[in-house]
Order: C-alpha cells, then sequence, then structure tokens
C-alpha cells in the first residue's frame, strides 16, 4: 500500500462510512484547521502575523535548556 493512499471504509450497504488517512496527512490537515480557527480571532490573527515577523528569540534546545526540560 502507497503511504499517500487515502481507504474508505463502507457499511454493508457499500455506503462510505469512514476514512483512513495517511498520519501526516492527517497531521497537516489538523495544522491548517488549527491555523484557520486562530485566524478568525482579528486578535490571534495580528499576534500570528507580528510573530511572522519576529526575527529575534531562541533556539528551542535553548528554551528547553533555560526551563530544565
Amino acid at each position: 500500500m502507497e503511504s499517500t493512499a487515502i481507504q474508505y471504509v463502507s457499511d454493508e450497504q457499500g455506503n462510505a462510512v469512514a476514512v483512513i488517512v495517511p498520519i501526516e496527512l492527517w497531521r497537516e490537515i489538523a495544522s491548517e484547521r488549527e491555523t484557520a480557527y486562530l485566524l478568525r480571532s482579528e486578535t490571534m490573527k495580528r499576534r500570528l502575523l507580528e510573530a511572522r515577523q519576529r526575527h529575534d528569540g531562541m533556539a528551542f534546545e535553548e528554551a528547553c535548556e533555560k526551563l530544565g526540560i
């Protein structure tokens, strides 16, 4: 089976009742849905756009170290 194959689950009458998608595709879909949800709020939209323009910050590993995790 191809890793990008989408599988359909049918009932006894042949009606599609569910879908099985590869986990990477599901994560992409979930991420897009979360972004769309956040962009509905003008406040969150502004915060996300401001965050995209920021260039200061620290590496993930450095933040973990500072937090002791």
